[in-house]
């Protein structure tokens, strides 16, 4: 299978050649590609030497009887054959998440072995690290991975030229409008494929939708399979209720109530942080959105959570269903309005693809604007700090939408600006609204598509 370039390539490479180096860890969910991409990386060096911790657990004993990290990488090295020099050797130790020794260790290589090149991965990290109080604080770097982006899958799909042609759009200069209906068709494939690097190399090979669900399905049953490692913590039909109850709740509150089994609250809540923490939901948290950081305002008792991706989450409904027919045919073959479930898979792809064009060097966090007052409906359903501002999107899975929520928020806000993310093209609309004292404010509304939300960090405002 031929290796899908990502994002993240370039970071490595810039990890690599970097002075001040530290060891790096490639965190993410199982299955979106961070073992490939190191050894993509690994493939920049004269030597390559992966060290796998779940499948080779006898050398968790190598971690905890050697603290001299020199000797250490010699003794792994002897054992695989491969000679360790740095400058000209990358050491990847994957699945690092089951020895906390190898963990440890990381400190050390920065202390003590700074010039070798050392990355380790896990897929159920971040429960080993919260165990680790105050874990490599200076010492080890951090990068996120996530599932591909629309981006990624259109270079995938050999689509260099459209990318190019979308980098060089923007609100006056929309994307030529034969290659605007064919981004919306690529961008419906995408809903359906999901950003797995398996569903999409399956789609890529057969363009064959069955066989990205085949593939789809694994992946789901390997997260399940996972669950009964926290087994000692959180009960695994409880986590699997969850997951469920996350994927109905789409796009709304989260209801504790709603998790089949008549478990606690509590409970409840110890799946979700667990679910989290394995990187298979994305909470997405209610903010006042009166200023930054949109952190500082979080209301803990409004909480969305977002689905890792988009195939996925498609599965999941379709297996509680029994039944994928309906659900494909309002992705490919529904009036716009009616893309999937109304609009909540595109709701979710517009949260997932925020996150997957951020920085890889920290966590991003998802925040959403509710209007609290009583009998009020209204809801935008991202809001985001671009240019030391808060900046609201509010997303439409078809091309119309009067806009209420946005506009109601920009107005309270005081914000000149807007985005609608929609199957529209690039465009602004001006619109004109009154503020307290009557007076007429001009208001702009940028149209982004939904297949160029990458674009935004780069997107000057109007």
């Amino acid at each position: 299978m031929a290796y899908l370039v990502r994002n993240i390539d370039a970071e490595l490479l810039k990890w690599k050649e970097s002075p001040r180096r530290k060891p790096l860890i490639v965190r993410g969910a199982r299955q979106v590609g961070k073992s490939w991409a190191i050894k993509h990386l690994g493939e920049t060096f004269r030597h390559y030497l992966e060290v796998n911790l779940e499948k080779e657990k006898d050398l968790c004993k190598l971690f905890e009887e050697l603290q001299d990290v020199r000797e250490l990488s010699q003794r792994l090295g002897a054992i695989h054959n491969v000679p360790v020099i740095p400058g000209e050797t990358l050491l990847f130790v994957d699945e690092i998440q089951n020895c906390p020794a190898a963990l440890k260790s990381l400190w050390f290589f920065k202390e003590n072995y700074p010039e070798l090149h050392v990355v380790a991965a896990g897929s159920l990290l971040e429960s080993a690290l919260n165990e680790i109080p105050s874990y490599g604080v200076g010492r080890v770097r951090s990068m996120f991975m996530y599932p591909m982006s629309f981006k990624e899958f259109l270079m995938a799909r050999g689509k260099e030229m459209w990318i190019e042609e979308i980098k060089k759009a923007d609100w006056t200069h929309p994307v030529e409008e034969v290659l605007h209906s064919h981004l919306i068709s690529e961008f419906r494939s995408f809903l359906m494929v999901g950003g797995m690097p398996s569903s999409v190399s399956a789609w890529i090979e057969t363009q064959d939708y069955s066989v990205c669900q085949d593939e789809q399905n694994d992946i789901q049953q390997s997260y399940y399979d996972d669950f009964a490692k926290y087994a000692k913590k959180v009960d695994p039909q409880l986590l699997r209720n969850t997951l469920a109850a996350v994927a109905r709740q789409s796009g709304q509150k989260f209801r504790y109530s709603r998790v089949d089994g008549g478990y606690k609250a509590e409970d409840v809540k110890k799946a979700l942080s667990l679910l989290r923490d394995a990187g298979l939901i994305i909470p997405v948290q209610m903010s006042a959105a009166n200023g930054l950081p949109l952190g500082a305002q979080v209301n803990p008792k409004f909480t969305r959570y977002d689905y890792i991706d988009t195939g996925l989450l498609l599965r999941v409904l379709a297996m509680n269903c029994d039944d994928d027919r309906e659900l494909t045919r309002l992705i490919l073959a529904g009036e716009a309005p009616d893309l999937v479930n109304k609009g909540v898979v595109t709701e979710l792809t517009v949260g997932l693809e925020l996150m997957k064009c951020s920085n890889p060097q920290s966590k991003y966090d998802l925040f959403y604007w509710e209007n609290l007052e009583k009998n009020a409906t209204s809801e935008v359903e991202y809001v985001i700090a671009k240019n030391a501002e808060c900046l609201p999107i509010e997303v439409k899975a078809g091309t119309s939408g009067k806009m209420k929520s946005l506009r109601l928020f920009m107005r309270r806000k005081e914000l000149k600006v807007g985005i609608r993310c929609s199957l529209e093209n690039f465009g602004l609309l001006e619109v004109s609204d009154t503020d307290d004292s009557d007076r007429i404010i001009s208001r702009v509304i940028s149209i982004l598509p939904l297949y160029a939300v990458w674009r935004l960090p780069d997107l000057q405002l109007p």
